[in-house]
């Protein structure tokens, strides 16, 4: 097995950290989880630093007294409206029609990274989308190719500064080293997406408290990514006012009776809510608090449909949608979102896990359990790095031998 990878995913709602490590056959097994109430969130965004070192802090502790171990890092999931993403193409001349090499791919992505970005925001990703090596397209990998002219096309991600910085300083004050930050539709994709959706085209859809979460994928690849400002909490809010209940009722009776389509309600379904002040609890229509619910979904996938419109991949995601957050868990989301969206939908679960499957392997956790394999696949892409000659220090090393050799020979 790997050393245990920690995972932090700071929701508006709820506070979640895993630890798990990868076993020999390809699963994750989970060590420890631990869930907190967030506190100085909202909308993805940290508010108040104190407050959301707190929901960290209790967290952490959670998981670390079940997993055993300590948290000293942790990859960390970033989300809100200041997120912004945009595709961009770098060039990198091979010279002597000669192999490319690892220096020739982190050159050409270096200059798709060269882009213009305003002094308040900072680079979160930049991942290869393909390459195009001497005209020649649809290259995954070109490492060991031959060529002379090496182009790259990668998605660039971008976050505002204090959005950034205020998200670090909350997990550092927790006593966590922040390993990475990963955009959550971006980890939650890791998590419950197959090879073949993101090859034949799919939408990541992150439905969590504050923010819904898009990802679109094409040829293999991310190729947009956005998150709206909208979420699981507003349906809440709507609940709360327009059936005059407090907001933790609303968010209870949600939970346990609420329905995203309204024509699938018997008409005849009654339900009890709490009331403010001296009523203390009264009978309403079970349809009547669909019909709320159903005008927000509604509005949540009608901005999912104009986004993946916007972006150009209208009628060219034949694989659908997947959705994923807790919200995905509303009863009769998907065949509401179906109609709406004109495209096979299904849930995202986490795939392959071993250890609190009960409670990780939901819609809820594939952010979580996305940001753990993430970390995975960078410690391994580091190790191979590290492994791999640096041909800096291999020309050094052959100029000096060279330079032993000729001393050798007579006359010198």
């Amino acid at each position: 097995m790997t050393l245990p990878i920690a995972a932090l995913d700071l929701g508006t709602t709820k506070t979640c950290a895993i630890i798990g490590e990868m076993t020999p056959e390809g699963h994750w097994h989970i060590l420890g989880a631990g869930v907190a109430p967030s506190r100085g969130m909202r909308k993805g965004v940290v508010t108040d630093v104190k407050e959301a070192t707190q929901a960290i802090i209790e967290a952490i502790d959670q998981a670390e007294r079940t997993a055993g171990v300590t948290i000293e890092s942790a990859y960390a999931g970033i989300s809100g409206a200041h997120i912004q993403s945009t595709n961009s193409r770098g060039v990198a001349g091979i010279h002597g029609n000669r192999a490319v090499t690892q220096d020739d791919i982190d050159r050409a992505m270096e200059s798709a990274e060269a882009i213009a970005v305003p002094p308040n925001r900072e680079r979160i990703h930049a991942i290869p989308r393909g390459f195009i090596l001497d005209g020649q397209d649809g290259v995954k990998d070109p490492q060991g190719m031959v060529g002379f002219r090496l182009e790259v096309e990668a998605h660039v991600v971008t976050g505002a500064t204090p959005s950034i910085q205020n998200l670090k300083r909350a997990i550092e004050s927790a006593g966590v080293d922040v390993a990475g930050l990963v955009l959550e539709p971006i980890a939650a994709a890791d998590a419950v997406l197959t090879a073949a959706e993101k090859e034949m085209g799919v939408v990541l859809v992150d439905i969590g408290g504050g923010t819904t979460d898009i990802a679109i994928f094409s040829e293999g690849s991310v190729a947009h990514t956005i998150v709206l400002p909208t979420g699981g909490i507003h349906i809440t809010n709507d609940l709360a006012v327009g059936l005059r209940t407090p907001f933790q009722a609303a968010e209870e009776i949600k939970i346990k009776y609420g329905h995203a389509n309204p024509m699938e309600v018997p008409e005849t379904d009654l339900i009890d809510i709490t009331a403010f002040g001296d009523e203390g609890t009264r009978t309403i229509y079970r349809r009547e608090m669909a019909d709320i619910i159903g005008a927000r979904v509604d509005e949540i996938c009608q901005m999912i449909l104009n986004e993946i419109t916007r972006a150009g991949y209208d009628r060219l995601l034949p694989a659908g949608v997947v959705l994923c957050g807790g919200t995905a868990e509303l009863t009769g989301i998907r065949g509401f979102a179906r109609g709406i969206l004109q495209m096979p939908v299904r849930l995202g679960k986490p795939q392959h896990i071993e250890g609190f499957v009960d409670r990780v392997s939901t819609a809820a956790f594939a952010a979580s359990v996305g940001l753990m394999q993430w970390g995975w696949q960078q410690q391994e892409h580091d190790s191979v790095a590290d492994a791999a000659p640096q041909p800096e220090r291999s020309q050094r090393i052959l100029q000096g031998l060279a330079v032993w050799a000729r001393s050798l020979l007579p006359g010198h």
